[in-house]
């Protein structure tokens, strides 16, 4: 049986599809104004890159979304009502702006749909994991997948993976030490089921091991088809073991969001465990500088987390830290 995990953190939602006792799926959505996909939104056209193509809306919140196509008759500086298809998506040096087309009549401004609006409309039962309860998250592997998404590193070293996210598309190379007709259909369905866990989508391309012939590239192949749900496309297993998947592009992926801001990432996750930690009551968060002074900007979270736990949150800043190596006691 299916069972969407939930978890109101603070700062961020998480969510956790659970299949046959293993997490197949990880969701995080972060406090922010960026526009949601599924969203629609007033805004003004700014500029126009392509005629009756591409243009730039600026949303009311000032957020700037790609536009495509341009309405007929829609002149630079126009209002009108944009629906959000793609989410911004962090890239570094060259982050990508959301992407929307026009609303369609009669179409009013609404938000896009949280995470748990998301796997409600699933039909998969979703079971809340309140703070004072087993940590059902971690139980499944969250921290070990959060790892995995920062590194980019998955597997053993008889299989493993390396991914690694560039402009054009996510790279999935998979090496270890079993032999090609093995490592193929071994790294294939870790790859699978890495893309499946991290929400990567767009364009994936993995360099599986070079086999010995068609059938064994068949086989590897066989496993992205057994273990990643559709909709998405691929190629063949070419004769060099490179494969391409394309998967619908809403969101940004695991590996994005976390490596986004390591900050951010490293002070969420101390927040978390502030909020497990021990039997409640107040608390000392000691974290590197960088994490401590972005957790001091934002005082609502320690507020809250001061009323989850019961008592007094006190933030001490240990220069001596890594970045991920925040405790609470």
């Amino acid at each position: 049986m299916a069972e969407w995990l939930y978890e109101e953190g603070i700062g961020e939602a998480r969510a956790a599809l659970i299949e046959k006792g293993k997490l197949v799926e990880a969701l995080i959505e972060r406090e922010g104004d960026v526009v949601r996909a599924g969203a629609v939104a007033q805004g003004r056209l700014i500029a126009t890159i392509i005629p009756k193509k591409r243009g730039i809306v600026r949303l009311i919140s000032g957020e700037e979304v790609l536009l495509e196509p341009i309405p007929p008759r829609l002149s630079e500086g126009a209002n009108l009502l944009v629906e959000i298809l793609r989410e911004a998506i962090p890239e570094e040096g060259r982050p990508k702006r959301a992407k929307g087309r026009s609303a369609a009549p009669g179409s009013k401004v609404h938000p896009g749909p949280s995470l748990l609006q998301r796997i409600r409309t699933t039909g998969v039962p979703v079971v809340p994991c309140p703070a004072h309860e087993e940590d059902r998250l971690e139980a499944h592997g969250w921290s070990e997948l959060m790892e995995e998404a920062m590194t980019g590193e998955v597997g053993t070293e008889a299989a493993a993976l390396r991914l690694y996210v560039t402009p054009a598309m996510l790279l999935i190379d998979v090496d270890g030490s079993l032999p090609p007709a093995q490592l193929g259909p071994k790294g294939a369905k870790l790859a699978a089921q890495a893309v499946r866990r991290m929400g990567l989508t767009g364009s994936v391309g993995i360099d599986l091991p070079t086999m010995n012939n068609k059938d064994e590239r068949m086989i590897a192949a066989a496993q992205i088809d057994k273990y990643l749900p559709l909709p998405f496309e691929r190629t063949a297993v070419n004769g060099f073991g490179f494969l391409q998947i394309i998967r619908r592009r809403e969101r940004t992926n695991l590996m994005e969001l976390l490596r986004e801001d390591p900050i951010a990432t490293a002070g969420l996750a101390l927040l978390r465990r502030a909020e497990r930690h021990g039997q409640g009551g107040a608390a000392t968060l000691t974290a590197a500088p960088a994490v401590i002074d972005y957790l001091y900007k934002r005082a609502d979270w320690i507020e809250q987390l001061a009323r989850r736990r019961g008592g007094t949150v006190a933030l001490k800043a240990d220069a001596s830290l890594a970045i991920s190596a925040g405790h609470v006691a």
